[in-house]
């Protein structure tokens, strides 16, 4: 269900999801969804849950604040339909407690890749440096995924480009 859900995402958006046609595309009754997901809204939190649990891994593995953004930027790639599903809250059930706890991993291991870099290469407020580097890597990842940076970028591997970008904004990362 899930992997038919994130194909759907990724061709129509998460507004051309139905439970119905995805019981029809997995193969099951039509209300198997129902059962396991209760309705449209359950899936998608699911669906934004998984995400931030990916998300959670790649930022565990990276090597420095820029690697974190480089790997923001990769998992977006990699995952569009999670990443557009995990930032549109009125899709979601904010109060699910996996939905909560995978974001807030998320946003942990985040926070400690900010808080590795020097005060002299990020400032002295570290909160505030967690709000530049996710604007920076969340803003990148999007302008790229709505092919707004086509033009910019043009064929330059957009992760270079990240790191470039990056490392205009933060020192010794």
């Amino acid at each position: 269900m899930v992997t038919a859900a994130l194909d759907v995402i990724s061709a129509e958006g998460p507004s051309a999801l139905s439970l119905r046609d995805l019981a029809r595309r997995a193969g099951v009754s039509h209300a198997a969804p129902a059962h396991h997901f209760k309705d449209r809204t359950g899936l998608l939190t699911a669906i934004a849950a998984e995400g931030y649990g990916l998300l959670a891994a790649t930022l565990t593995e990276a090597a420095d604040l820029k690697d974190a953004g480089v790997r923001y930027v990769r998992f977006a790639r990699e995952h569009p339909a999670h990443f557009q599903v995990m930032f549109t809250p009125e899709l979601l059930r904010g109060n699910d407690l996996e939905l909560t706890t995978a974001r807030a991993l998320a946003g942990e291991r985040l926070r400690d890749a900010v808080s590795a870099v020097p005060p002299e290469g990020r400032g002295t407020d570290a909160r505030l440096a967690g709000v530049a580097a996710w604007s920076l890597a969340h803003g990148f990842a999007t302008l790229l995924l709505s092919h707004n940076l086509d033009g910019p970028v043009g064929g330059q591997d957009p992760e270079e480009v990240f790191r470039t970008l990056s490392g205009m904004l933060f020192r010794a990362t």
